[in-house]
């Protein structure tokens, strides 16, 4: 007996393929922006870490292998949200129209921006100073278009496409506008490394062009968002942990005024740099004053979803990044006051910051493992 091969065999894998092409498409249908938060938060981690006014043994080291985390995340979330806008395109255009997760869109900018400025930070270390500036400089340049872009659009389409109901103002609805100041923020890291003269000084003073953008911005906001609280009543209590999203772009405001006078001098004329010294604390004082303010209101509130249910969502991310500006904004304080008491705050809040991270990675790690995290949301249920 001859045996003939099968001559559709060569099909198989191919078949094999296309589906677990489509598998892969399908599992990413629901991923949507709000997932970038897990990179912030990572990358928060290995920065706020690099510039503790103490350290340890191994400290450098572990905030290096954090950064490195936190790129490997970037890489594979950019990878699965361009999977996700090319076979599903129909919920990315749903997600835009959303008003609970258009916000989220800020969250790619302040990913891109927290990598690169974790890779001048301490990614230098295993990448060598050239290459950290030019992988910075892609970072900044992309994160800061985006985040500009975001600042416009998210509040544009919120005007003319979102219908938002009195009493639906959200924390989520600072993301779009506080990716500028994140600019602001990492921006003055690449300063040093820019030709000395026009060159330095346009770009020290574009990015404090884009800390007035931000803060004015969330000056509008804020006072919406605390009155929908004060009349409505406190959040649903899955979207409590969202209320720590304030604290971003007050840490990171006073994160920014620090880093401008750490560059100023030799940058600006003296009477500029040093009103950029006076302005670090005279505004980074009451700001984080008020940060903290915020910061035990919204444990309270938090405390007390907590005992009404609320259990893991990715909105637990919101417990990570805007702690860690804090961190890095005490941290500036210290250094130009020179008082102790802002180095023991940054300290106590980098602990605070690295318990929260723990806790959302290990959660986030299992729901991915599981399949949960990727499912269609459910409506949040009511306090």
């Amino acid at each position: 007996m001859v045996t003939v091969a099968h001559p559709t065999a060569p099909a198989a894998p191919a078949a094999s393929t296309t589906r677990a092409r489509g598998f892969r498409a399908a599992a990413v249908r629901h991923l949507g922006p709000n997932w970038y938060a897990s990179v912030m938060g990572t990358a928060i981690v290995a920065n706020a870490g690099a510039t503790l006014p103490v350290g340890f043994t191994g400290l450098r080291t572990a905030c290096t292998l954090v950064w490195a985390l936190s790129f490997a995340a970037l890489l594979v979330l950019l990878a699965a949200r361009a999977l996700h806008w090319t076979h599903h395109r129909d919920q990315a255009r749903a997600h835009l129209l959303d008003p609970s997760v258009a916000p989220f869109y800020g969250c790619l900018s302040m990913a891109l921006l927290a990598v690169g400025g974790g890779t001048m930070l301490v990614g230098r270390d295993w990448l060598g100073l050239g290459a950290a500036v030019a992988v910075d400089t892609v970072l900044f340049v992309a994160g800061s278009l985006t985040g500009l872009a975001a600042a416009v659009v998210i509040p544009y389409l919120m005007m003319v496409r979102h219908r938002i109901e009195p009493g639906q103002a959200s924390p989520v609805w600072l993301l779009p506008v506080v990716a500028p100041m994140v600019s602001a923020a990492v921006g003055p890291l690449l300063v040093p490394h820019l030709p000395p003269g026009p060159w330095q000084q346009t770009f020290l003073l574009a990015c404090y062009g884009m800390f007035g953008i931000s803060l004015l911005a969330t000056l509008v906001m804020l006072p919406v968002i605390f009155a929908r609280l004060v009349t409505t009543g406190p959040l649903p209590v899955a979207l409590t942990p969202t209320l720590f999203l304030v604290l971003g772009p007050l840490g990171q405001s006073t994160t920014a005024a620090n880093k401008f006078a750490d560059v100023a001098g030799g940058v600006l004329p003296a009477s500029y740099a040093h009103g950029f010294t006076a302005f670090a604390v005279l505004y980074g004082v009451p700001v984080l004053g008020f940060a903290l303010l915020w910061l035990a209101l919204a444990t309270a509130l938090v405390v007390r979803a907590r005992r009404r249910g609320m259990g893991f969502a990715m909105t637990w991310w919101a417990f990570t990044f805007p702690v860690g500006t804090c961190v890095t904004g005490a941290e500036g304080l210290g250094k130009h006051t020179g008082l102790a008491a802002f180095d023991a705050l940054a300290v106590t809040l980098y602990v605070v910051l690295v318990a929260a991270w723990a806790v959302a990675a290990a959660h986030t790690t299992r729901g991915l493992l599981n399949g949960r995290l990727l499912v269609a949301p459910t409506p949040a249920r009511l306090s």
